[in-house]
Parts: C-alpha cells; structure tokens; sequence
C-alpha cells in the first residue's frame, strides 16, 4: 500500500488539513469560542467552564498550540492563552476557498 506523504500536497491544503485535525475534538471547539469570548485566560480559568480536569485542558491547549490556532504569553507563573488572530484569519480564508472551490 502507498502512502502519501504531506509535501506531495499543496502548503495550503497541508494546513487546513493539519487545523482541521486540531479542531477535531469538541474541547478544543469549546476552549476556541472561550477564548473568542474572552479574549485571553489561563488554563485554571478553562476548567471552571470545561468538564475536565486541569491536565486534560492542558493537553487540549498543547495541540490548539502547537497548531498555531492558539498563542501562550507568560504571565508570572501562568501562561494566559489567547487566539492567534493571524492564523484565524488565514484558517477561515482557506476555509472559505474550499468552500468556494466544492460549489463549483
């Protein structure tokens, strides 16, 4: 069986591709519409609101940041999150080009 590999595909399919996988988990839809609400917070703060352990949104946190939807700024001893407003804006333009694209 072959397997494709990323760079066989266009940069910008690799990345809403790889934003997709990131936002394929409700608790990162979740932590997402928090952070748009609020602009930023910490980890603690999430779990007020979410129903899951500190661990569990610490984790969730790592993946929406290590996908680049999401930024972390040291604040003293905590990190305060917020949405990577480039990167929102560039996920819904590809969103919006693939959209386009399959109503052809």
């Amino acid at each position: 069986m072959v397997t494709a590999k990323k760079d066989d595909f266009p940069e910008k399919d690799v990345q809403l591709s790889d934003w997709c996988k990131a936002l394929s988990h409700p608790a990162r839809i979740s932590i997402l519409r928090i952070l748009a609400a609020r602009t930023e917070c910490q980890c603690g703060e999430l779990v007020i609101d979410l129903p899951l352990a500190q661990a569990t949104v610490s984790q969730h946190l790592k993946v929406l940041k290590d996908a680049g939807l999401i930024q972390g700024e040291v604040d003293g001893p905590r990190l305060k999150y917020c949405m990577n407003k480039k990167n929102k804006d560039r996920f819904f333009k590809l969103i919006e080009q693939f959209n386009y694209h399959l109503s052809e």
